[in-house]
C-alpha cells in the first residue's frame, strides 16, 4: 500500500497558499474548504505547511494581530513530506514520531497532493475490512 493509491482515491485536487499571503486568509481558506492545514507553496516549490495548530499558537503569542502576520512568519517550517511510493504504514509511523496530522507528497519536487492521517487511517482500515470479507468468503466456501 503505497501513498499513490490514497491520492488515486482522494482525487487531485490540491489546495495551497504562498508564504506572502495574510494568516487570516489562510484562517478563511481552511474553514472554506473545510480542511486542517495546507501547504505553502513558493514558485510551485513547498516551503512549509500552515495548520490549524499554527493558527493557535499564532493567536496565542501575537493576540488579534496575528491575523495580520505572514503565512512566512507563523507556518511550520521545513515541512516534513513523502513520496507518492512510500508506504501508508511508513507515513503513519512518520506521523506519530513527530506528531504532525498532514504530510504534502512530493514527486520531481513538485507538490503533488497532500495526506492526512485521517486519509491514511481510512485506507487502511478499508483494506482490513476487505481483508476480513475475502477470508469470510473463503472460509464459507470451503
Amino acid at each position: 500500500m503505497t501513498i499513490a493509491a490514497i491520492l488515486g482515491d482522494k482525487g487531485a485536487d490540491l489546495v495551497s497558499i504562498s508564504p506572502d499571503r495574510r494568516v487570516a486568509d489562510a484562517v478563511a481558506l481552511l474553514a472554506e474548504r473545510r480542511i486542517g492545514a495546507v501547504p505553502v507553496l513558493d514558485d510551485d516549490r513547498v516551503v512549509g505547511v500552515f495548520s490549524e495548530r499554527d493558527v493557535i499558537r499564532c493567536l496565542r503569542e501575537h493576540g488579534a494581530s496575528a491575523l495580520d502576520q505572514s503565512i512566512a512568519a507563523v507556518m511550520t517550517t521545513p515541512a516534513v513530506t513523502v513520496g507518492r511510493d512510500d508506504s501508508v504504514l511508513g507515513a503513519l509511523s512518520l506521523m506519530t514520531r513527530r506528531r504532525i496530522r498532514h504530510l504534502p507528497v512530493i514527486e520531481a519536487e513538485q507538490v503533488i497532493g497532500i495526506v492526512s492521517i485521517g486519509d491514511l487511517v481510512k485506507y487502511r482500515i478499508d483494506r482490513i475490512e476487505a481483508e476480513a470479507r475475502a477470508m469470510r468468503d473463503y472460509i464459507q466456501q470451503a
